[in-house]
């Protein structure tokens, strides 16, 4: 005679809190995991073995591949800013502020985020997908099994390129933003160069070059560990390197506004009480 389980005549109730708390403990052991990941990759710089052919490949790889992107929408932020800008202070009769503005917004705010979201949208994807895939064929596991660790080999030198990388490419999308702004300046405003770079180079103080360089390396090493996480995290075969991918992009783009905030405002009370 067949048996019927009690469990399934009677299913308990499926609760709002019950839902609610399932998605807060798996949201919390997300964050554990990769909190102990970024730290293990952080921890992995202070003992051998070192893998700098790693590094070297991984800084061509994010620095130089996203050198044309990262240069061209710099270049055109900077003209934008102008277009926008220049007919009110036109209004007043003070264009050669036009440089001042431009100069700030870029090295302040707009170089450092729009460089981290581009490189987000090219590097932390391709990261995921690359990592994603050798966790599905197996790999990762032979790595480990071979007595290599998976986050010295993989994690640590994609970590190292981004975080020395992400500054560069910021100095350059600033460099490229002002060409433009320069350029659009002189031939809708008529504002000469000596005018111009002597305003934008002068409005800057030690203060602002020190937000505008220090964020990209918060913003790199969020690029990475994400996208390295996603990557490792991954299962369910090809779809879950697609969904792994995905993933990391939107993570690593929201981190990374997220912690702009932050990051602003901590620099803006630093600039006020100390530099």
């Amino acid at each position: 005679m067949a048996t019927t389980d009690p469990k399934l005549l009677d299913p308990s109730p499926i609760s709002v809190t019950g839902t609610l708390a399932d998605g807060a403990k798996r949201w919390i052991l997300h964050v554990q995991d990769y909190a102990m990941l970024s730290g293990r990759s952080v921890s992995n710089l202070f003992s051998p073995p070192y893998y700098v052919s790693d590094v070297l490949d991984q800084m061509d790889i994010i620095g130089v591949g996203s050198l044309p992107i990262v240069l061209l929408t710099g270049f055109f932020i900077g003209a934008v800013m102008v277009l926008q800008t220049a007919a009110q202070f036109e209004r007043f009769g003070q264009t050669a502020l036009t440089a001042d503005v431009v100069s700030l917004a870029l090295v302040r705010e707009l170089g450092p985020s729009i460089t981290g979201l581009l490189v987000a949208g090219r590097n932390a994807s391709g990261i995921a997908s690359e990592l994603g895939s050798m966790v599905v064929t197996e790999q990762v596991d032979a790595m480990r099994a071979m007595g290599t660790d998976p986050i010295r080999k993989l994690v640590t030198p994609r970590m190292v390129a981004t975080v020395l990388m992400l500054p560069l490419l910021t100095a350059m999308a600033d460099f490229l933003g002002l060409i433009g702004g320069y350029l659009v300046s002189f031939f809708t405003l008529r504002l000469n160069a000596v005018t111009f770079w002597t305003r934008a180079i002068n409005i800057l103080e030690f203060s602002d070059l020190m937000q505008g360089l220090t964020k990209p390396i918060i913003f790199g090493f969020i690029i990475a560990t994400v996208g390295c996480y996603q990557g490792l995290a991954v299962r369910g075969g090809t779809q879950g390197v697609g969904r792994a991918t995905t993933q990391a992009v939107v993570s690593a783009s929201v981190f990374i506004l997220v912690s702009n905030f932050f990051l602003t405002k901590l620099m803006l009370f630093l600039a006020g009480n100390i530099f």
